[in-house]
Order: structure tokens, then C-alpha cells, then sequence
């Protein structure tokens, strides 16, 4: 079942195929965030019916700041392939 915190899979709607966290529930809706596009403090409502959840619970640490959602979803939301710069400002070949 869907808690605060949960990490969320949006399968309908503008923000499909792309994971968030749940960040209040309200009667059969959830309000779930990722920092960037929908930001803690603008939440977006969604029906629970066009989520899917994953295993993952973040920490209530976690949901303070954008910045730090972010970085808790990051691992969910690169694609498959791709490798980011490391700091420093050297590209991994």
C-alpha cells in the first residue's frame, strides 16, 4: 500500500513513465513530487489508479528539499545507458 515517501511510477497523463514520490494522501488521491518538475511545495494530485508503486520507501530526510528529491530519485529516472558526468568535470568514456 501507498505511504509518504513511497516512490511511484506514473503510468497515465502528461508525467507518465517517470518516477516520484508520494508526498501526501487524501482520499483515493495521492500528491506526489520529484523535485524538479512538480516541487514540494506544488505537488501534483493524482489517482492512485494510474500509479504503480515500487518497493522503494524514502526517508522522511529525504522529502525536505527539492534538491534532496531529487537526488533520491535520480538512480529511477536515468536511462538505461547513459552515464553522467563525474565531478570534476571529467566525461566517463
Amino acid at each position: 500500500m501507498l505511504e509518504i515517501g513511497s516512490v511511484v511510477w506514473a503510468s497515465a497523463g502528461r508525467d507518465k513513465h517517470k518516477f516520484y514520490a508520494v508526498v501526501r494522501l487524501e482520499q483515493g488521491e495521492v500528491f506526489i513530487a520529484d523535485g524538479k518538475r512538480r516541487k514540494l511545495a506544488t505537488p501534483k494530485r493524482k489517482n492512485i489508479a494510474h500509479l504503480r508503486p515500487t518497493k522503494t520507501v524514502l526517508e522522511a530526510s529525504s522529502l525536505t528539499t527539492d534538491k534532496q528529491l531529487r537526488q533520491a530519485l535520480c538512480p529511477f529516472n536515468e536511462e538505461p545507458g547513459t552515464q553522467k558526468e563525474q565531478k570534476g568535470g571529467t566525461k566517463l568514456v
